[in-house]
């Protein structure tokens, strides 16, 4: 076991099976759907809300995934609705069938705006969400031409795993208070992983619906993309853990991936000390002219595919930016637009 997994408490050892649901909380059900790639899986909440549900996420838009909904609708829900569809943020596994799910219930889909706006622009591939501005930021960050051509090849891929979007939201915003079977959860936004991530926090309960932005045993993408080449990610990321390590240390966390937990102003200290090491890492390898993408070998110790290179750019770029406010590294750009960094003499 990962060592810093000791410091934490798991009190489910394993996770529901396929179309199960377990009750972790009163009124608070975990379900799991599959996700095609090296991080196997998505963890997705039911909520009893008076004589339904809230569901909060909703996995990949496949078929494999509405199969095993409705396995849980005709097991769990069975003789009851659904009332609202929650989406902490806009990203395939946590969007990919929220048309489909809003559609089949006839209700609305609740969402920050950002990541209202943000889905639709990644579905359409609109301005910088489209290819050309993304190899164009891949290229001017060191990736070769033959990964750029990839990048081209590889179209949009988010339109293959999200089946619609809908055109009209209900808006989340920072401090709301949502009603959900007599209690109240709190929305407390999250920034760096996404533009602006909800986590769900329900003080009676000690629940914490985490998303993407706590983690138990790894830290979650954190990256510099195309819409905003001069954003510091990493620091809108480690302030958001700040804040949620602010919370009761009993608060038993519910991530979107891994096992729900209890430690989470440990897992808070935890995640700083990852990005801390990593940092330090990454400025030791800038003895000379460096870009983004000659740091892969710094941060990912493991043989990268192509899905995975494109977030660990954006990850790398998020080191070097926030190490370049530090004035620990400077940039240069060379006459073809390509960036580097350099730690000072």
């Amino acid at each position: 076991m990962n060592p810093l997994l000791r410091e934490l408490e798991f009190p489910h050892a394993q996770p529901p099976a396929p179309a199960t649901t377990v009750e972790l909380a009163p009124g608070v059900h975990w379900l799991r759907m599959p996700l095609p790639f090296a991080l196997d899986h998505i963890n997705l909440w039911l909520l009893d809300d008076d004589d339904g549900y809230t569901i909060v996420d909703c996995g990949l838009g496949t078929d494999e995934t509405k199969q095993l909904w409705e396995r849980i609708f005709a097991k769990h829900v069975n003789g009851r609705t659904v009332k609202r569809v929650l989406v902490t943020h806009y990203h395939p596994d946590h969007m990919g069938l929220a048309h489909w799910l809003t559609q089949r219930f006839g209700v609305e889909m609740w969402i920050p705006q950002a990541e209202f706006l943000s889905a639709h622009m990644a579905y359409g591939s609109i301005g910088p969400f489209g290819a050309e501005p993304l190899i164009e930021f891949f290229r001017v960050n060191g990736i070769d031409a033959e990964r750029l051509e990839l990048v081209r090849k590889r179209g949009n891929s988010y339109s293959r795993v999200v089946s619609g979007l809908p055109l009209s939201y209900r808006r989340v915003m920072h401090g709301d208070e949502i009603a959900i079977n007599g209690r109240s959860w709190r929305a407390i936004m999250g920034y760096g992983h996404a533009p602006e991530h909800a986590a769900l926090y329900c003080a009676k309960l000690g629940v914490l619906i985490s998303g993407d932005m706590v983690l138990p045993s790894i830290s979650t993408n954190v990256g510099v993309w195309a819409a905003d080449p001069g954003g510091s990610p990493l620091q809108l990321f480690l302030d958001s853990v700040t804040r949620y390590g602010e919370l009761p240390a009993g608060t038993f966390v519910l991530p979107s991936h891994g096992l729900p937990f209890r430690g989470i102003r440990k897992r808070a200290a935890q995640l700083h000390a990852h990005h801390r090491d990593r940092l330090a890492e990454v400025e030791s390898a800038c003895t000379g002219p460096r870009t983004a993408c000659d740091l892969l070998p710094v941060l990912f110790r493991r043989q990268l595919d192509m899905h995975q290179i494109f977030f660990a750019i954006g990850e790398a770029i998020a080191h070097l930016h926030y190490l370049e406010a530090q004035s620990r590294v400077q940039r240069a750009v060379d006459k073809d637009g390509v960036i580097r960094f350099v730690r000072p003499a």
